[in-house]
């Protein structure tokens, strides 16, 4: 994908981020942030998602959004 389609993912993602990492609880914020990228992202946004954590360390996300996709594979 182009980097300004990844770019649009990254700053969806942290949009995303932003409304569950209001929760108390972060692991329950973890869950629903990948949650919510496995139920309502298309499969091949998900893999750019990931091909852009696994070669650009995920430059852009917040962390807890990074920590997220890391933890719950999105694939």
């Amino acid at each position: 994908m182009s980097s300004s389609t990844v770019d649009t993912l990254v700053t969806m993602a942290n949009q995303i981020g932003d409304f569950f990492e209001t929760m108390r609880d972060r692991n329950q914020s973890l869950d629903e942030i990948a949650g919510h990228l496995k139920r309502s992202w298309d499969p091949r946004m998900r893999r750019a998602l990931m091909e852009h954590v696994e070669q650009h360390d995920g430059a852009g996300l917040k962390a807890i959004v990074l920590e997220a996709v890391r933890t719950h594979k999105m694939i």
